[in-house]
């Protein structure tokens, strides 16, 4: 179709610049939606040849729009394409509305939280958790690093200084646990007790106290309640009134204790003979003693050996050379790359594992030694070698009753009597292959034997003679059973002795318990915060392992577990 030539002049005069919709630039930086309708004509670079004019891109006019004002582009719009009006009108009210902060809003994004309000105390009390759980020092509120995290965080929350968390944040949590389990002991019918002394790194004097107990549920909690400072002479009388303040501070009943488990020590022994408590020796440190002995009796065949092993020890422990030979003669000896292990006199068991993880890389060790000059004297002869075999052959029955009898998640008193009976019967009888340094260790561990539980102030359990029949008639459990999941489960059964099993399956055979507290202490207790107050000692000992998780902690690893 041929257009008349007035047609074609008129078409001129409304769009002079004759462009397309692809010929236009477009605004830059601009994010208003009327835009997307306008644009600019170009210049020979590309760019908006006059930023003042804009085109329309469906009717190609060109409208005023000085210093970027819409107002002439949106009037323009309005009369003549009603359409896409109602579609920018759309567009800008729905921006206008995700990006509009009301008042209340802009006020709270640089606001801090008030210290009284809920959310600053649960994000202090998820801090102070943090600190009394993982052993933390005070200061690391006021460390940069942590200030950082928990800014990036929650920009609104202000982090207390290491003051507010030492002398009012602890012991807010120190008594809040406290309560908790204050209400606990109020259901509980009978309970036992370990406890010893401990010095810190400045050589400060503790005392701990653990007690340990059964729930309703027939489950074994075990909660140390007290590591407290000892400054007096520990005589008996003293340590006897120790223990007496720290039950009375818990409210526990004197006569509600089964038991008290301690190491031999004269003066402890002394102390709860004072008190009237009954008490039970720790089979863990009976069993120490017993190794010691006998090996002491022997010194003059073992004293070589063993200090041989010593030196071996220390010798690659204080070398990175040795430790990195020592590696790749594992290597080459296609033996199990284990790093050697040093006794320590207070650890019960570590000789044994000393001994035994020597014999076991002694081919490795020969080849590091066998060309060095300044240690070739500690490469061990076949007589070291015989005596170690000899020592280790006594030792090895022994050294898993130990770690059994120490547990705290199970009964282990129940234990001591079969476990006695069965070294002295079986593990420690004379064997035909053993040789005479092993007899003889042998037969001086049976004869150091004492840990038999005392009698001394234990009340006689009720007489019934129906219930007891019953039960004496029930099948014997299998050794793997758990004695306490029969007892949750016939309890019904047997009212009156699952009163006595309540009282005595509760008593801890050994006083590990807490001894494991001395190293929750030696690790709050360092060197760079050796100046802590005792107070501050036992507060934090406590809350180490009475914290419990919280109910998002909870979620957080059950959701882990499940993946």
């Amino acid at each position: 179709m041929i257009l008349p030539c007035w047609f074609l002049h008129h078409s001129e005069l409304e769009q002079p610049s004759y462009l397309t919709k692809m010929d236009l630039v477009s605004k830059p930086k601009t994010t208003a939606p009327i835009w997307a309708h306008f644009g600019f004509t170009p210049d020979d670079k590309g760019q908006p040849k006059d930023v003042d004019t804009a085109v329309c891109q469906i009717c190609r006019r060109e409208i005023p729009a000085k210093a970027a004002n819409t107002t002439n582009l949106r009037n323009h719009l309005k009369a003549h394409h009603p359409t896409e009006f109602a579609e920018v009108l759309k567009s800008s009210r729905a921006a206008h509305t995700s990006s509009q902060v009301t008042i209340a809003q802009a006020f709270e994004r640089v606001t801090k939280y008030k210290r009284d309000s809920m959310k600053w105390r649960t994000l202090t009390d998820s801090v102070t958790r943090y600190i009394a759980k993982e052993m933390q020092p005070f200061n690391t509120v006021e460390k940069p690093a942590f200030k950082e995290m928990l800014y990036n965080f929650d920009k609104q929350y202000e982090l207390p200084g290491k003051t507010y968390i030492s002398k009012t944040a602890i012991p807010n949590l120190y008594r809040e646990v406290k309560d908790e389990i204050l209400k606990d002991f109020k259901e509980i019918d009978f309970y036992s007790a370990t406890t010893d002394m401990w010095s810190s790194v400045n050589m400060t004097p503790y005392m701990s106290l653990t007690v340990h107990y059964l729930t309703t549920d027939w489950t074994l909690v075990s909660k140390c309640l007290e590591t407290r400072y000892a400054p007096e002479n520990h005589t008996a009388d003293t340590l006897s009134e120790t223990l007496k303040c720290i039950l009375s501070d818990w409210e526990l009943d004197e006569k509600k204790i089964s038991c008290i488990t301690t190491d031999n020590g004269a003066n402890i022994v002394a102390a709860v003979g004072k008190l009237g408590w009954p008490w039970l020796n720790c089979f863990g440190h009976n069993l120490h003693l017993a190794v010691t002995n006998a090996i002491a009796s022997e010194k003059e065949r073992t004293a070589r050996a063993l200090g041989l092993c010593r030196n071996l020890v220390n010798t690659f422990s204080m070398s990175w050379l040795k430790r990195r030979d020592l590696k790749k003669a594992q290597m080459e000896a296609d033996i199990p790359q284990h790093n050697l292990v040093l006794d320590v006199s207070t650890r019960w068991g570590t000789k044994q594992k000393m001994i035994d993880r020597v014999l076991e890389q002694i081919p490795a060790i020969r080849r590091v030694l066998i060309d060095d000059r300044k240690h070739g004297q500690l490469n061990p002869t076949w007589q070291d070698v015989s005596v170690l075999e000899s020592i280790n052959a006594a030792l090895k029955p022994v050294a898993d009753f130990t770690d059994v009898l120490s547990g705290e998640k199970y009964v282990t008193v129940s234990s001591v009597k079969p476990v006695l009976d069965l070294l002295k019967d079986e593990l420690l009888s004379p064997d035909s292959n053993d040789t005479t340094l092993t007899s003889n260790i042998k037969k001086k561990m049976c004869a150091k034997r004492k840990a038999q539980p005392s009698t001394h102030g234990l009340t006689k359990r009720e007489q019934a003679d129906a219930e007891l029949s019953r039960y004496l008639q029930e099948e014997a459990l299998d050794n793997l059973a758990d004695p306490l999941m029969w007892w949750r489960d016939n309890e019904s059964r047997f009212p009156l002795i699952s009163k006595l099993a309540r009282k005595y399956m509760c008593i801890c055979a050994t006083s590990t318990a807490s001894e494991r507290m001395f190293s929750t202490a030696g690790n709050i207790v360092t060197p760079v915060r050796c100046c802590l107050k005792p107070e501050k000692v036992n507060m934090l000992v406590f809350l180490s392992q009475a914290v419990k998780k919280t109910a998002l902690m909870s979620k957080i690893n059950q959701q882990e577990s499940e993946r």
